[in-house]
């Protein structure tokens, strides 16, 4: 395997055991709601995403990439496109937990590296190797046996696994830096964000009654940023049928 390969396997893998630990952050931080959790992640992870961008020094790419797409109005809306796919995303990821769809949206996951696999497939034109074939055909009879198992099938796992694919396939071939998109998103989502806080939650009152919830706030935001830097780094530059596959090592 090449050194850029290796990389962006050591990228998705981490990104995914920083998402099972994010996974339990809606449990950890009751009695705020998951839509409330949602709503301070993406305050913290912007924060967080924001001091990562400064570390890796990363403002001069940034902006290099905004200039290069300038006044391209079609190109603007084609990147601009998939962000409201993500905040949903981010908000059932916090909001399944703690309302029982926990399991329907980790059947979403079971699912979408299927997704990615038949996008990159059809989109790219990338080639299963005779050993991904057994492994495309392992995992579609372990989802199928999940299936019969647990019933677990509902509208949040058709979501997941019928629009987040959507968001990593347009990302990646309009060539969209990790860092930059998910900074791009993260400022249009966040200011929503705050007028929720600010206008229909109760949970700046469970904050000062509960000071320690901010510990988990700021682990959060952090974690978040790591994770989904991690993630699209490894979905921008893995082969899509690879990065799909790895998505596995998220799930028990």
């Amino acid at each position: 395997m090449i050194p850029h390969n290796l990389k962006g396997v050591s990228a998705a893998v981490c990104s995914n055991l920083l998402f099972i630990l994010l996974f339990l952050h809606s449990g950890w931080m009751k009695p705020m709601s998951g839509t409330d959790v949602f709503a301070w992640r993406m305050v913290a992870m912007l924060a967080g995403l924001l001091v990562l961008v400064t570390v890796t020094r990363s403002w001069g790419r940034t902006a290099g990439f905004v200039r290069g797409v300038g006044r391209d109005w079609k190109r603007w809306f084609l990147i601009l496109l998939p962000t409201p796919i993500i905040a949903s995303q981010l908000w059932l990821f916090m909001w399944a937990p703690v309302n029982g769809e926990g399991v329907g949206v980790a059947m979403g996951y079971f699912l979408f590296p299927l997704m990615m696999v038949l996008g990159g497939s059809v989109l790219f034109g990338e080639k299963l190797t005779p050993l991904q074939k057994a492994a495309v055909g392992a995992a579609c009879a372990g989802v199928g046996a999940e299936l019969w198992h647990t019933g677990a099938f509902s509208s949040a796992t058709v979501w997941v696994f019928g629009t987040y694919p959507v968001y990593y396939l347009m990302r990646r071939r309009l060539q969209v830096p990790a860092l930059t998109g998910l900074l791009i998103d993260l400022l249009l989502i966040t200011p929503f964000a705050l007028l929720y806080i600010f206008t229909a939650s109760d949970s700046l009152a469970m904050i000062a009654a509960q000071p320690s919830l901010v510990g988990f706030i700021v682990l959060l935001g952090a974690g978040s940023a790591l994770a989904m830097q991690f993630n699209l780094y490894a979905g921008g530059t893995l082969p899509v049928v690879l990065f799909g596959m790895l998505s596995y090592s998220q799930l028990k």
